[in-house]
């Protein structure tokens, strides 16, 4: 019976062994993966970072002069223990380099962007966003007259027709002259996921009027309601929404030829229920301009606010804060859903580092008992309200729990930072 005993013990190790040795693989795999390529800091601050991962890392200075880790000044490179909390503080603002270890050997490099410090102006105010697309965005195909569209398996969903027989398209209007008045192909210039192509089309003429049509619907422009979260009073540059404006046909990013932020009134809110968002709906002041959009990004919408814009934003600047900076705990947003901008309490319930989506780095709980009557939570058109924790801004609003119309997500006040590096 021993031999047998021996061999069942046996199994059971070996089967353990691997069972810990796939454990490790995941751990050291997910770590990897979901590790950041890049930590941004503040500089003069002491900066707490926690990751409780297997990992050994070494800190190096690049740009930065004065790096302290735990207190100790790092001159060539420090080690330090990720299963371990360690701060990290500099002088001045720069980049050091932390690579990751495992068993001596390095996995990944990371950045440790230390950036001066910044003071905004959080807003909350309600504006109406209005913007045209650079060219003319194709939402999809039709038949011309019952005939099978010209445009089909040429154009897509999603493409921007950039120019058609070598002139540009700003608008509709300019791409209907041009088929109306080609009477054989059309060459069009595309941009379709980020890379120019051309196209040929020949236009179908219609028996309705006689013109030429081409078979596909388009559009250049759209409007809509949403909110200011920041503005920089060094460079007037200002933040809203905390999420990019996708056209509501192709769902794709719509890029920005030209747009503005105007004063807006709300007029109605819908508050939300479990699985029906809430909406704000308003009228928007198109004879004034508050401030003027040049970039739509997947985190927001940036631009410069105009004199109109910055004596309405009457907020006092505040310090920022970085995600390491974020705990659970209360919190408020500013939020302008009657006309006035307030302040009003929420609860940080959890905070995600590594989230794949950096739209959705927190989640929040609306806790004000004034808001949750007006909204019963979080509802379209609040996308942008600043969130305040500790005397800092630390992030945005951004979407809200479909099932949950309390809760939602926020977006890192960094990430939005970094977004508006691409204001021209």
């Amino acid at each position: 019976m021993r031999p047998r005993l021996s061999k069942k013990l046996g199994r059971a190790a070996c089967t353990a062994s691997i069972f810990i040795f796939m454990t490790v693989c995941a751990v050291f795999l997910t770590g990897i993966i979901y590790f950041p390529n890049e930590i941004n800091l503040t500089e003069k601050n002491a900066h707490n970072l926690k990751f409780s991962l297997p990992f050994t890392a070494t800190i190096a200075p690049e740009t930065v002069s004065a790096l302290r880790v735990n207190s100790a000044p790092v001159t060539d490179n420090i080690n330090v223990n990720l299963a371990r909390p360690f701060t990290v503080e500099s002088g001045d603002a720069g980049t050091a380099i932390m690579t990751l270890r495992a068993f001596g050997f390095p996995l990944k490099k990371i950045t440790l962007d230390i950036m001066p410090g910044i003071e905004v102006v959080p807003c909350g105010m309600t504006v109406g966003v209005r913007i045209k697309t650079t060219g003319v965005m194709v939402l999809g195909t039709g038949s011309v007259s019952g005939s099978l569209s010209p445009s089909e398996g040429k154009l897509l969903s999603g493409d921007l027709l950039l120019k058609a027989n070598g002139e540009k398209l700003g608008n509709i209007r300019d791409m209907q002259k041009i088929v109306a008045e080609s009477d054989g192909e059309i060459e069009f210039e595309i941009e379709r996921d980020n890379e120019l192509m051309d196209a040929r089309i020949n236009g179908v003429k219609s028996p309705d009027d006689g013109t030429n049509k081409l078979g596909v619907w388009v559009r250049d422009s759209t409007k809509g309601i949403g909110t200011v979260t920041f503005y920089n009073p060094q460079d007037n540059v200002f933040g809203a929404l905390g999420h990019g404006i996708l056209d509501v046909d192709t769902k794709k990013l719509m890029k920005v030829k030209e747009g503005v932020i105007t004063p807006a009134s709300i007029s109605a809110i819908k508050k939300g229920g479990k699985g029906s968002p809430g909406e704000l709906t308003g009228e928007l002041n198109t004879g004034e301009v508050l401030g003027q959009i040049t970039v739509n990004t997947p985190y927001g919408i940036y631009g410069y606010m105009e004199i109109p814009g910055i004596m309405k934003m009457k907020s006092e600047k505040l310090p920022i804060g970085m995600q390491y900076q974020i705990h659970e705990g209360p919190a408020v947003i500013y939020s302008d859903v009657d006309n006035s901008v307030k302040k009003y309490d929420v609860f940080i319930e959890s905070v995600n580092r590594y989230s794949n989506d950096e739209t959705k780095g927190m989640v929040l709980r609306i806790t004000d008992p004034a808001l949750l009557r007006k909204t019963n939570g979080i509802v379209q058109g609040m996308s942008g309200s600043p969130i305040i924790q500790d005397g800092k801004v630390i992030g945005a609003v951004t979407h809200v729990f479909v099932q949950d119309p309390a809760k939602g997500y926020g977006i890192f006040i960094e990430n939005m930072l970094k977004a508006a590096k691409n204001v021209k």
